[in-house]
């Protein structure tokens, strides 16, 4: 099966999203590899989703990110979209 190439938008939701949970991280102090470990990841999985290179990580990968960080999934979906132009 061929996964189709994300669009502009999703990837650039993807960084938000990467660059969010980069700075609760960092804001609460933890490392990478305590976070990661703690939602049940590798660290190299949230570094991928940190810096984009992850741009659409599973659902549950997120929602067990945002659980370990103290984050609501309705804040992260909020500021992860891409605002219009106006």
């Amino acid at each position: 099966m061929v996964r189709t190439p994300l669009t502009p938008e999703e990837r650039e939701r993807g960084e938000r999203l990467g660059q969010l949970l980069r700075e609760a991280r960092t804001l609460a102090g933890r490392t990478m590899p305590d976070v990661a470990g703690a939602a049940g990841l590798s660290a190299e999985t949230l570094r991928k989703i940190e810096t984009g290179r992850a741009p659409t990580p599973a659902f549950f990968t997120v929602a067990a990110l945002a659980g370990t960080l103290g984050l609501s999934l309705d804040e992260l979906l909020v500021r992860s979209e891409l605002l219009p132009l106006l």
